[in-house]
């Protein structure tokens, strides 16, 4: 981003957006390197260990269909308070969790509520101006990913050294610092929608019989974020039995392998600017399927499951973010309900891949993870590829 200002939104205001999407999503995540932990501490079979993971992605999909529309409606600052508040009220259940189920209700609290990051994107996205939108949005899914990956490295630390409900605490510690300085720095805003609730919810049934790139980008992103949690799910299994045998900490490390992939989220967003977002999209599908020949050897190879790690989470990226800038170029209007649509499919997609890998891995090992990975990336090409040949002018970028 080059301007001081991208009308309306500061510098310093993109940044903390872009911090707080992060910290929010991030509660989300913390359980992916603890669950080796988690499973021996509260007794849980390694099967139903993916039910943790499923429950924050599937009341994310709920926070999603239901809440973040009202960004359409409520005046945005109250709205985002609010949930921000509740956000952290669910962690500190998770916190305070002494068997699976209470540790569910604070994951099903906190997902439900953290899908206030879907509500400050497209208000970012309204306040910017068309020509810098694109970067603006890069920057915010810059931070929603290193908040996935970094969370990740920051819980595996605190877990080694102290123990995993700490880091629960400590999470819901920064949430409501995050929500003061929202208090102090962010605008009001109020959008002119005046459809009542229902009407509003169910107006998204209608944008995606309306629009095809909604249709099109939304499949696109529930086989992309599959493949995401088909890869981190298990992992944790896998680098804590042989021949790895890590501790929480160094797992959780690995989520700085994956940083890398936010480079794809400036890239993407500059792409876009300049009307490049299908070239985007048909580059990260590719390397989605690339990413799974080194992964393929990641039970006997460091470097191979390091480098796939960089590779598909950079395509993961490239390719989300190239999604929701072609949707947000469309229906200026209905910018946030155009959002849950896609959203929802995203993390539908990410709950499904998290469900099916710890079933795969548990029963058939890694070599099914790769199989599956492989070919729902040559699907997602094949969508698109006939998505680019059945459309007579070149999809929304």
């Amino acid at each position: 981003m080059h301007s001081k200002k991208a009308r309306g939104l500061s510098l310093l205001l993109v940044f903390l957006l872009a911090a707080t999407i992060g910290v929010t999503i991030a509660s989300n995540y913390y359980a992916q390197p603890l669950l080796h932990s988690i499973t021996a501490d509260l007794h849980i079979v390694v099967e139903n260990a993916g039910y943790i993971m499923m429950t924050a992605q599937c009341s994310y999909a709920v926070g999603l269909l239901f809440i973040t529309p009202l960004g359409d409606k409520i005046e945005r600052k109250k709205l985002i308070l609010i949930l921000m508040i509740l956000t952290t009220a669910g962690l500190v259940i998770s916190a305070v969790s002494t068997n699976l189920w209470m540790l569910l209700l604070g994951t099903a609290m906190t997902g439900l509520f953290s899908a206030v990051a879907q509500v400050l994107i497209p208000f970012a996205a309204t306040l910017s101006t068309p020509e810098y939108r694109g970067r603006v949005v890069g920057t915010l899914m810059s931070g929603m990913l290193l908040g996935i990956l970094l969370g990740r490295a920051f819980a595996g630390f605190i877990s080694t050294i102290m123990d995993w409900h700490i880091v629960y605490w400590i999470a819901a510690t920064i949430m409501l610092f995050m929500t003061l300085l929202l208090v102090i720095f962010l605008p009001t805003y109020r959008n002119k929608t005046t459809i009542h609730y229902w009407p509003l919810i169910l107006s998204i049934a209608t944008l995606y019989h309306q629009e095809r790139t909604l249709r099109i980008r939304s499949l696109l992103a529930i086989i992309s974020f599959a493949i995401f949690s088909l890869l981190w799910t298990p992992l944790a299994f896998l680098l804590s039995d042989p021949p790895y045998h890590y501790s929480d900490f160094i797992i959780g490390l690995f989520g700085l392998a994956g940083a890398a992939g936010a480079m794809g989220s400036v890239i993407v967003g500059r792409l876009s600017d300049k009307g490049k977002g299908t070239l985007a999209t048909s580059i990260g599908l590719i390397l989605l399927l690339l990413s799974w020949l080194p992964l393929a050897f990641a039970q006997y190879s460091l470097f191979a499951l390091i480098l796939g790690v960089i590779f598909l989470d950079f395509a993961v990226q490239v390719t989300h973010v190239s999604n929701m800038n072609a949707i947000y170029k469309i229906r200026p209007d209905a910018r946030s309900r155009m959002n849950t649509g896609y959203m929802v499919s995203y993390f539908s997609g990410g709950m499904l891949g998290s469900v099916a890998s710890t079933y795969l891995f548990s029963h058939y090992g890694w070599c099914a993870i790769t199989v599956l990975g492989m070919l729902l990336a040559i699907i997602g090409i094949v969508i698109w590829h006939y998505a680019l040949r059945t459309q007579p002018k070149p999809i929304t970028d």
